[in-house]
């Protein structure tokens, strides 16, 4: 699912249009996103929680010269998805995989 067809759903689930659910989803990655610039966790019960880590600077190799090469610290974000979706997903719940009312 790419984000036109993700507004397409928000928009057909919710009665707003498809240009009010595109707001409405730019809106919520934009504040996601500076969140997590700003170094904070973002947690949505259920779903997961998005948390920026620092990764320490490391050696690596080139695998087609085998040479060394030192890889630069950087930040990256991870996801860790929460209870709900993790049975979702794996369909443990023994229900409608699609039904995240308990979100």
């Amino acid at each position: 699912m790419n984000k036109t067809e993700l507004v397409a759903v928000l928009a057909e689930r919710t009665g707003l249009s498809k240009k009010g659910a595109e707001e409405v989803l730019t809106t919520a990655l934009d504040i996601i996103t500076e969140t997590l610039v700003q170094g904070e966790k973002v947690q949505l019960v259920g779903f997961g929680s998005f948390e920026v880590r620092e990764r320490a600077p490391r050696i690596g190799r080139n695998p087609r010269t085998k040479e060394e090469v030192t890889i630069p610290a950087s930040r990256a974000v991870q996801f860790k998805s929460g209870k709900v979706l993790k049975s979702a997903v794996s369909k443990e719940t023994g229900g409608d995989p699609c039904d995240l009312t308990n979100i």
